[in-house]
């Protein structure tokens, strides 16, 4: 996403909110680079008024994860994996307020890789404004 904000012009605003303890924030940072600003839900509030639950088990560390966790150990990349510090269950989504600070859009993953593409995302905001 981040090499795409130009295509979103000056009227479009992109915020990530995490729950993340705000000792790990600047780790996130350096790993990730995120160029936009990051809002800290520590008590995830706005998690739940957004109606983001936690996924089960299965879902969150189920096929998927192992398998993919299979193919990390089978190319020696354990050593660079580190224990989780948040709570792996919580569901995330994406958002699109208007300018009036109304929901004009949301997604509500089910798992993990349960996201939108960049380009729906970049859709939905063009139709809006529109």
């Amino acid at each position: 996403m981040s090499d795409r904000l130009e295509e979103l012009g000056d009227s479009t605003n992109v915020v990530m909110v995490t729950f993340t303890d705000p000792d790990n924030l600047d780790g996130y940072q350096g790993v990730n680079s995120v160029p936009f600003p990051i809002l800290i839900d520590s008590d995830r509030s706005s998690y739940r008024a957004y109606g983001l639950d936690r996924g089960s088990v299965w879902r969150v560390w189920g096929w998927k994860a192992t398998k993919r966790y299979f193919e990390i150990f089978r190319q020696g990349g354990l050593r660079d994996l580190r224990r989780p510090t948040e709570d792996t269950l919580q569901l995330g989504g994406d958002f699109i307020i208007a300018p009036d600070g109304t929901l004009a859009w949301g997604f509500w993953g089910d798992g993990p890789d349960d996201r939108p593409s960049v380009n729906e995302l970049i859709a939905e905001i063009r139709r809006i404004e529109h």
